[in-house]
């Protein structure tokens, strides 16, 4: 079974300038991984916290899966990101640094049908870095068509 993706935040690459990426696993409920596996899920203002140490996403909403009775999750509930202590500190340390954020770019079910996210620690982009990367989009798709049309 080949990995299904299940969301992606697609304006994080506009926004942000990814430094790294990570690929996390997730402690979910029941309902929470039926209802993603139905491919329900948005990655729209979700981002990564620590407490504790312990590091979290916020804002991801998983909707309730419709099979499910009272056992049903909250909606947007915080969840708990699992990865590697030294990943965890390399982390945590560029968080404390000015202008670091960590958020989430793909939701996706793997191989062995875990429910994965994709998250990258980032850095706010500039004005003119957001209209550098639409130019380089333009120029992009500009150069497909070309080559479409030619062949």
């Amino acid at each position: 079974m080949p990995e299904k993706l299940v969301a992606k935040n697609r304006k994080a690459s506009y926004l942000y300038e990814f430094i790294d990426t990570y690929t996390a696993g997730m402690v979910l409920t029941g309902t929470e991984i039926k209802s993603l596996r139905q491919g329900h899920a948005s990655l729209v203002d979700a981002y990564c916290l620590f407490i504790n140490g312990e590091l979290w996403v916020r804002n991801l909403h998983i909707p309730e899966y419709t099979l499910g009775t009272f056992y049903n999750h909250a909606v947007r509930r915080d969840r708990k990101l699992l990865l590697t202590a030294r990943e965890l500190t390399k982390l945590e340390r560029a968080v404390k640094a000015k202008g670091s954020t960590i958020i989430a770019t793909r939701l996706f079910i793997n191989e062995r049908g875990y429910a994965k996210l994709a998250i990258a620690l980032a850095r706010g982009k500039q004005q003119h870095d957001k209209r550098e990367s639409l130019k380089k989009r333009d120029t992009d798709r500009e150069i497909q068509r070309f080559r479409r049309h030619n062949n």
